[in-house]
């Protein structure tokens, strides 16, 4: 296993009223969930990344109104146009 270490100032945590390890996992959810979005990772990925099983990582998305699936518009139309 990687182990990845930030030098962050207490500041940082402070605004954020997160212990060391709360901010850790918050910062690897986010980062997961950004990820995502923009399509560099798979759900599968996103869901290790962010420490959580695949079922968990998908309901979390859903609490923030993130769609959980990706619908590629220029693909959908090629297939829409070929049927």
């Amino acid at each position: 296993m990687v182990k990845i270490i930030l030098n962050l100032s207490e500041e940082i945590l402070s605004a954020r009223r997160k212990s060391p390890q709360e901010f850790g996992k918050e910062m690897r959810l986010a980062a997961a969930i950004f990820w995502y979005q923009q399509g560099e990772v798979s759900q599968e990925k996103a869901a290790q990344i962010s420490g959580l099983n695949r079922r968990d990582f998908l309901e979390v998305l859903a609490r923030h109104k993130i769609d959980v699936f990706r619908v590629d518009f220029d693909d959908l139309e090629q297939e829409l146009e070929r049927a």
